[in-house]
């Protein structure tokens, strides 16, 4: 069982970075060149997630716009497997 962060740690865990908190989870949009570049970055997305079993949700909008969202659900919230699989995702590009 993992722990929930308290809201300093989150704070802490996505200062600097393009996350943001949204609730019980935290948000990053990206605007990519064309369709197919936002297609091969999900790609590169769900490999890491497969690679950790840490599946963020996505959202493909537009033509070119992609929203990652984490959060442990079965946690009910927050905990550092979310922040460590934020990292992951930002070494993405």
């Amino acid at each position: 069982m993992a722990d929930l962060l308290t809201d300093e740690e989150i704070e802490a865990g996505i200062a600097g970075t393009d996350w943001r908190r949204d609730g019980g989870a935290i948000v990053r949009d990206r605007q990519l060149e064309d369709f197919a570049a936002a297609m091969a970055f999900v790609n590169q997305v769900a490999g890491a997630a497969e690679e950790t079993n840490h599946h963020p949700d996505i959202l493909v909008h537009g033509w070119n716009r992609v929203r990652l969202t984490l959060s442990t659900h079965s946690e009910g919230g927050l905990t550092r497997s979310d922040l460590e699989m934020a990292k992951r995702i930002d070494a993405l590009g």
